[in-house]
């Protein structure tokens, strides 16, 4: 069988998130954040690199830390880099673009963007300074959060910031949110209310030649003011990227939803920008009408972008593990640009990267499942819970679902299927031996769902053994059964394949498990044969 890859498309035990994909020479460079397994915060972990041929995605290669938090001047008192971005400068170095903050983002807001540059797109970078203006002060007009750079035929372009909807709220200037602007930003009152438009809103800034010195003064790229306009429904967050296709700039962002990436199109770099579409939700809401309510994953946070490879364009994200936000892991999905410039939102798949869907045949990690939901899944932006769901989590190197209740559903889109085979599945009964426990600190933001009722739903079924059922649609019928026996001579931590003949239909199919039985069970992995 040829190598395949899938998704996320990085090793198991790595956590890239915010990708910034970029083709330089015959490889594909992936830069990102760096979230640690587990981790209490974003991004606790230092710059790595990994990067692929652009002729062969199944084959990704580390090529190290790249770059230290301890190499930025305001560390320790910020000791996290947040989502990078790097660009080809015109004297032919690279040059890497980010921004400092603590944990759960405290002054990831009051910062500059900082600069590292190397002679090689994935060597080790030293630090070079900060966006500055000609003499020399740092710049940091609006709010420097989240930089992507882009050279565009010569002309070095920034792109930053973030925004919330404070100021359109009528009674800004006396409800409080302006003294919340205050304590985020870092600014005094009188500074915030100077700007023209907003402080906060998707920016532009040119550079000079040398990477570092503002050559145009820092302007909004959309207004901050969107009732009205095409972004009234998905409006500017975080994670700003540009891309230029043809003649035409996308910019790509992350929205208020916080759990889709959209774009907007323009002919020009820094006006003229109307709403595209969503391009991908981590949890699919939207696509096919897919309500919020009904997502298929637990949503949080995404930041990425699209790239060029090989003549084929992708979109690149990130899913959430281990209950957390903090614990994000990189995706991919072909996309297609239609001729009028559109792009229809794909759904997230296992397959990915991959050259068709995978094959059925051989193990396969569980952990590569493109849906899991248990009908009411959290969102978990900025968060962390304790609170007892279906999710992808580790215990030592073994990495598994953990915590699948009655009625959980586990997705693999998509397989190239045999019209029969044995099929199996590694898992174990959850016990007190076994159960993945999180001792670090706990934080659920204000736009996330209360955790307690999310436990009070997880009513389970009285069955006496669990089993799964296994389907080729998400609603469809049972084509087959793997019960999970109960056995008191098995050790409560060791893994255990059960498995049945199954008819599958022959062809390309989504494959699901729906799980039903009263003791939550862990999957490990899945085979067939």
């Amino acid at each position: 069988m040829n190598r395949q890859v899938y998704n996320p498309f990085l090793p198991l035990n790595e956590y890239i998130p915010d990708g910034e994909p970029h083709v330089w020479g015959d490889r594909v460079y992936h830069y990102g954040s760096h979230d640690k397994e587990g981790g209490y915060t974003f991004c606790m972990q230092d710059y790595v690199v990994y990067s692929a041929p652009v002729k062969d995605l199944t084959s990704w290669r580390c090529e190290g830390i790249t770059y230290r938090a301890s190499q930025d001047p305001a560390y320790p008192e910020l000791k996290y880099m947040y989502a990078p971005d790097v660009v080809r400068g015109n004297d032919g170095r690279y040059y890497l673009y980010y921004c400092m903050g603590g944990d759960y983002g405290y002054g990831g807001y009051t910062g500059p963007i900082s600069v590292a540059v190397c002679d090689t797109p994935a060597g080790k970078y030293e630090y070079l300074g900060h966006v500055h203006y000609k003499d020399g002060t740092v710049m940091k007009k609006y709010i420097c959060f989240d930089p992507a750079a882009m050279n565009d035929d010569g002309t070095i372009r920034i792109f930053y910031g973030t925004q919330y909807g404070y100021e359109e709220e009528p009674d800004f200037l006396t409800n409080g949110r302006l003294d919340d602007e205050v304590s985020m930003f870092g600014r005094t009152k009188e500074e915030i209310l100077g700007y023209k438009d907003s402080i906060m809103g998707p920016i532009m800034v040119v550079l000079e030649d040398d990477m570092l010195t503002v050559k145009e003064e820092s302007r909004h790229i959309i207004p901050y003011a969107v009732k009205g306009t095409s972004f009234e429904e998905h409006p500017f967050f975080e994670g700003s990227s540009m891309r230029k296709v043809g003649d035409k700039y996308y910019f790509v962002y992350s929205t208020w939803q916080n759990h889709e990436l959209c774009y907007a199109v323009s002919d020009y770099p820094d006006h003229g920008f109307t709403f595209g579409g969503t391009i991908v939700s981590n949890g699919d809401v939207g696509y096919k009408g897919r309500s919020f309510e009904n997502k298929l994953n637990m949503t949080g946070t995404t930041h990425g972008s699209i790239e060029c490879i090989d003549g084929q364009w992708y979109v690149f994200y990130h899913r959430l593990t281990h209950k957390s936000d903090y614990s994000r892991q990189a995706c991919a999905e072909k996309i297609y640009i239609a001729a009028d410039g559109h792009i229809d939102q794909v759904e997230v798949t296992s397959c990915g990267l991959n050259d068709g869907p995978l094959v059925a045949n051989g193990t396969y990690p569980a952990v590569i499942a493109c849906n899991l939901t248990n009908g009411h899944m959290p969102h978990g932006s900025n968060s962390i819970y304790t609170t007892e769901f279906p999710n992808v989590t580790n215990k030592g190197e073994d990495r598994f679902i953990a915590e699948i209740e009655d009625g959980t559903l586990i997705g693999y889109k998509y397989f190239a299927l045999e019209d029969s085979s044995t099929f199996g599945v590694n898992v174990r009964y959850e016990t007190d031996a076994n159960k993945v426990v999180y001792e670090g600190p706990v934080r659920v933001d204000e736009r996330c769902e209360n955790q307690e009722q999310i436990k009070d739903a997880n009513d389970l079924a009285e069955n006496v053994e669990g089993y799964f059922d296994i389907c080729v649609t998400e609603d469809g019928e049972s084509i087959g059964r793997i019960d999970i026996p109960v056995s008191e001579d098995i050790s409560e931590t060791e893994w255990r394949w059960c498995e049945n003949r199954v008819d599958f239909p022959e062809g390309v199919h989504a494959l699901y498990l729906v799980y039903r039985g009263r003791r939550k069970v862990q999957l490990k992995d899945i085979r067939f044969r």
